[in-house]
């Protein structure tokens, strides 16, 4: 594949300095994959090894170092290493970028929840590159000099649709407690809770004057017919995560289900990078967030957000018996 250049430079100076990257892989040839890559973007190489070497690897992470890892299985000690090494980059700002398969997503993305990473689905060699430009976007004082242009503009529409979207959701709050003349707000499920239909009052989330949450089947019903129109047309011309996402959220909130990374990337529609970067996005913009499981600290819930689910109950409120008909 053609090599991508993402020269960088010191934005105070026009003489262009090695920005460090690590490399820990098991697997031989996606190790020299990512060391060609990462030497052809002109980083220099600090360390790279195989996974093992992790434990020894964290005590040693400087500011602005890239740290790229190939983990396609989450065995207790790797995870391990994950947890610390994860704490130590979010206390130094060192930038991760972690590729994994589907079968480990929700281990990985549940040890992972302090430096931001950046984490990739059995990503191609092209999203490991791309991921490269994005890690050397958020290093301080630096600045890419050479990100494509079709790059840029994929990003800049996440972003921007992200932003849109949040927007929109506010904004229909707003007229919809100027309709009603209340305020009402959504609170986070306590633990313990099991949806409307609980058998403990206690264990409901439905506060006084608060509108109801959809009923979950309609909710499911109108991702049934979202997802129907794939076995005529290519899926790519109606993909639309974002909404996806929401409803998923929603339907699942309704019937008290919690819902896992996998679960909501397959939910997307999209392949599970690309849903990533899309939770990732949404959570920054404030429309979901990160539950942990109380229980088992090795896996981790997303959930809608206040604002979000405030906006979706508002939403279908406001459709009311039309909603049935909706695509």
């Amino acid at each position: 594949m053609a090599q991508a250049d993402f020269r960088y430079e010191p934005a105070d100076d026009r003489v262009g300095l090695p920005c460090g990257v690590a490399i820990y892989a098991d697997r031989p040839y996606v190790r020299a994959e990512m060391r060609d890559d990462a030497e052809a973007a002109g980083f220099g190489l600090t360390a790279c090894g195989a996974l093992a070497e992790l434990p020894q690897a964290d005590d040693g992470l400087a500011p602005g170092e890239v740290v790229l890892l190939d983990c396609p299985a989450a065995d207790a000690g790797t995870l391990a290493a994950l947890c610390r090494l994860d704490m130590r980059a979010a206390q130094s700002g060192a930038q991760l970028v972690v590729s994994t398969t589907v079968e480990a997503l929700d281990a990985i993305f549940a040890c992972l929840d302090q430096s931001n990473p950046q984490i990739l689905v059995d990503p191609s060699r092209a999203e490991r590159v791309i991921a490269l430009g994005r890690a050397l976007a958020h290093i301080p004082n630096l600045r890419v000099r050479d990100l494509s242009p079709d790059d840029r503009l994929m990003l800049l529409r996440l972003t921007e649709q992200v932003a849109q979207i949040a927007d929109r959701l506010d904004t229909l709050c707003r007229e919809d407690g100027a309709r009603t003349g209340s305020a009402w707000q959504v609170e986070a499920p306590r633990r313990g809770f099991r949806g409307a239909n609980a058998t403990k009052p206690r264990d409901r989330l439905v506060p006084v004057g608060h509108p109801a949450w959809p009923d979950p089947q309609l909710v499911r019903q109108i991702i049934r017919q979202r997802q129907a129109r794939a076995r005529f047309f290519d899926a790519a011309l109606f993909a639309d995560p974002a909404w996806d996402i929401l409803l998923d959220l929603t339907a699942a909130h309704a019937e008290g289900a919690r819902v896992s990374v996998t679960s909501l990337c397959i939910a997307a529609g999209v392949p599970p990078t690309t849903a990533l970067r899309w939770i990732t996005q949404m959570t920054e913009a404030g429309l979901l967030q990160r539950m942990e499981d109380d229980v088992d600290r090795r896996r981790a819930f997303i959930g809608l957000a206040p604002r979000a689910a405030e906006a979706m109950i508002a939403y279908f409120a406001e459709l009311g018996g039309e909603a049935g008909h909706l695509v």
